[in-house]
């Protein structure tokens, strides 16, 4: 339902395979891994005013209030965007949900698995669910350098949803690459990436979304992914 089968044949399923291997850090892009219409779907569902939430994380402290936010120097601050809360959407065909259900499926960990070379579960996740979420990035939003590096942390996969994406409305993911040649992905639509964030380089952040962006926003799935 949710896959593009053209691209997890066995030959599609090597030639990205050898983007890990040959890439600093170890990631790959796979443009159309999804069905376009079923994403198209979600990304209509994300769009709704409803459901989103301002999450702040600092170098010292993830998720903090407003008053802890506002009393960190600037330097210290490095992730302010819109987090998706889930089961606000009131409709049986709650598609966005579905697809984040999906992303943490036996069906999807084992394609991830199969690209990595490592045995990916959730056995000993303590909730699961909260590893894989969408987000959105406006003008005033940002997400600045920072390891995903987390201990068994074997994974992580971002998504983009952004129709219709140009180069001046910025948003790109950058990784800090080797010895510092960084290295720029654009966010567009229905365009996965995976890495490995324990591999030299994997540091990231991104650019500052130009406010001419669709609605304003660079809508994103971000999940993480451990080994047994």
């Amino acid at each position: 339902m949710w896959l593009n089968q053209h691209q997890i044949t066995d030959h599609a399923l090597r030639l990205s395979r050898q983007q890990l291997l040959q890439h600093t850090p170890r990631y790959m892009v796979i443009d159309q891994l999804f069905d376009n219409q079923k994403l198209e779907e979600v990304l209509n569902q994300l769009q709704q005013a409803q459901g989103w939430q301002t999450q702040k994380h600092t170098y010292d402290k993830l998720y903090v209030n407003d008053k802890k936010w506002q009393n960190t120097p600037e330097p210290e601050r490095f992730v302010k965007r819109d987090l998706w809360l889930r089961n606000t959407i009131t409709t049986e065909n709650n598609l966005a949900q579905q697809f984040l259900e999906y992303l943490r499926s036996e069906e999807f960990l084992k394609l991830l698995s199969r690209l990595f070379k490592v045995q990916l579960t959730d056995k000993n996740v303590a909730n699961p669910a909260i590893n894989t979420n969408y987000f959105r990035l406006g003008s005033s939003d940002f997400v600045h350098q920072h390891a995903d590096d987390s201990p068994g942390r074997e994974v992580c996969m971002l998504l983009y949803l952004n129709k219709d994406w140009q180069e001046n409305q910025g948003g790109d993911l950058v990784f800090q690459g080797k010895e510092n040649n960084t290295i720029a992905i654009a966010p567009l639509f229905n365009r996965c990436v995976l890495f490995d964030p324990a591999s030299p380089g994997a540091e990231h952040w991104v650019k500052a979304v130009n406010s001419t962006s669709a609605n304003g926003y660079r809508y994103n799935v971000t999940s993480w992914n451990w080994s047994e």
